[in-house]
């Protein structure tokens, strides 16, 4: 498969037609950012400097994506940076001063330049040691891969030249990720590459090298010199891509799931003999894809993403037989909430974020327990409560859900998804569904029983939310009446067991 650009699939157009297109396309989007970069480009000339836009600016511009933030490099020393920039910005940031990275913004674009860089690695850790370079290509040929090594030099004069020694330009062409040099080198000097290219994978539908692809096998282990805030950040931005399902399959198939986030290479299970289970990884690839064709435009869901991806992680270790011999898996919902919740917090995921996708994992088999047509107030109600800001997730990971080929099967299925919808909107017309709270709050309660705050209160409230969500709204008295009649059993029976 061939990158993603305003052009097409590289197999569909010729390549020398391709490479005329995406340079053309490339040089019409830098041309729309002339504002900012021609009077940039001008205050380096002026100072005796180059400055080149460069990386994944360069990149995304080739592919017909590019977007709002721009990197530069420049043969210039931080401190004349600082200078220049202190004229032609109007707030600049030094905070990556100590890397040789300066930020600015001007007119409220933001650009980040850094000197030219000729770091050395010590194959250990991942935190170089970091020297200015002299040249463009001791810059880029110290880049993680030759998609992200081209350059293009901004001239004083407001024209531009595309510079690309190391051959990423064909890379892009071809849609392949390949490193500037060895691999074995480059993923040595920073494993975190290796991440990055089953993320690039997601994000650019690029397929890696060969040579790349038997580095990633071969040095899997690696990974594991890098910080899990660092490999978290690449997790996510991979679920984001267009196609997570590319950069997930390399990640799986290299062994860097099983160090990072084993969870999803353990759905790879196989099948018995009789084929009665669906191979969970890839069923679980696809209510990703689904979920994902769901999604409002716009920025990713994650939360969304993660759940549907992990939904059925909990099938490996409940699988089993029953005594008629079928395959049976039962509360692999709730094993897999417990399994994310873990594994998210080692990845130091938001809490929020590990309760959201937890949740979702939990309830995923939640509609399974009516049919079609059977669903009744007090199930609506529940089903709602229980899932209340992630309703919205919660539907469309149920309808993700049908991958069966069963034409009759999808069908009924989808049409079980709408009926439970419809209930939802209907009964939100007479209740207030959103917040299902008991009809008598904590201060009635101590009031009618006359009670002091304690558990009982609580216990009281608790009994009171449930008649709710089995009866819907009642009546004050009416709910005085139910409340009082708990209250004398609660005592009739404590009588009976103090006897």
């Amino acid at each position: 498969m061939g990158p993603q650009g305003a052009t097409g699939g590289a197999d569909a157009v010729d390549p020398k037609v391709r490479r005329m297109a995406m340079l053309a396309a490339a040089d019409q989007a830098i041309g729309k950012e002339s504002d900012i970069l021609d009077s940039l480009a001008a205050a380096f000339s002026e100072a005796g400097y180059h400055l080149y836009l460069v990386g994944g600016s360069v990149r995304d511009a080739l592919l017909g994506r590019l977007g709002e933030d721009l990197d530069f490099t420049t043969d210039a020393r931080p401190e004349a940076t600082r200078e220049i920039l202190d004229a032609w910005a109007d707030v600049v940031w030094d905070t990556g001063i100590e890397f040789g990275t300066l930020s600015a913004e001007r007119h409220g674009r933001q650009v980040e330049i850094t000197t030219f860089r000729a770091d050395t690695y010590d194959q250990v850790s991942r935190n170089p040691e970091v020297t200015f370079g002299d040249t463009l290509e001791g810059d880029l040929v110290r880049r993680d891969f030759r998609c992200n090594a081209i350059a293009v030099e901004l001239h004083g004069d407001g024209s531009r030249t595309f510079l690309d020694p190391l051959g990423g330009f064909e890379d892009c062409v071809a849609g392949v990720l390949d490193t500037p040099g060895a691999p074995e080198v480059s993923f040595g000097d920073d494993p975190l590459r290796m991440l990055r290219a089953c993320r690039f994978s997601s994000q650019l539908g690029f397929d890696v090298a060969p040579r790349v692809r038997e580095a990633l096998n071969e040095m899997a282990d690696e990974i594991e010199r890098i910080t899990v805030e660092r490999i978290t950040v690449e997790l996510n931005k991979l679920i984001g891509g267009a196609d997570p399902s590319r950069g997930i399959d390399l990640m799986v198939d290299s062994g860097l799931a099983d160090l990072v986030i084993p969870e999803i290479s353990d759905m790879k299970m196989t099948q018995d003999e009789h084929r009665q289970h669906k191979d969970v990884y890839q069923h679980s690839l696809q209510v990703m894809r689904q979920a994902i064709d769901q999604e409002a435009p716009g920025e990713p869901d994650l939360v969304l993403r993660w759940a549907a991806l992990l939904h059925d992680c909990g099938k490996p270790a409940t699988r089993s037989y029953n005594e008629q011999g079928n395959v049976t898996f039962y509360q692999h919902e709730v094993v897999g909430s417990k399994l994310v919740r873990r594994r998210l917090k080692k990845l130091k995921f938001p809490k929020k974020t590990i309760q959201e996708i937890s949740q979702l994992v939990y309830l995923h088999m939640r509609f399974h327990g009516y049919g079609e047509g059977k669903w009744t107030d007090s199930a609506v109600r529940r089903y709602v409560t229980d899932a209340g800001d992630l309703l919205e997730r919660l539907n469309k990971i149920v309808r993700a859900d049908c991958t069966t080929r069963n034409r009759r099967k999808a069908a009924r299925l989808a049409r079980a998804c709408d009926s439970l919808e419809e209930r939802i909107v209907e009964l939100a017309e007479k209740e207030d569904l959103a917040r299902v709270r008991p009809d008598l709050d904590g201060n009635e309660i101590m009031e009618i029983l006359d009670l002091q705050p304690g558990k009982q209160v609580g216990q009281a409230w608790n009994y009171l939310k449930e008649l709710r969500l089995e009866s819907g709204p009642m009546e004050r008295e009416d709910a005085i009446l139910a409340l009082k009649k708990w209250w004398h059993e609660q005592e009739e029976k404590e009588q009976h067991d103090g006897a």
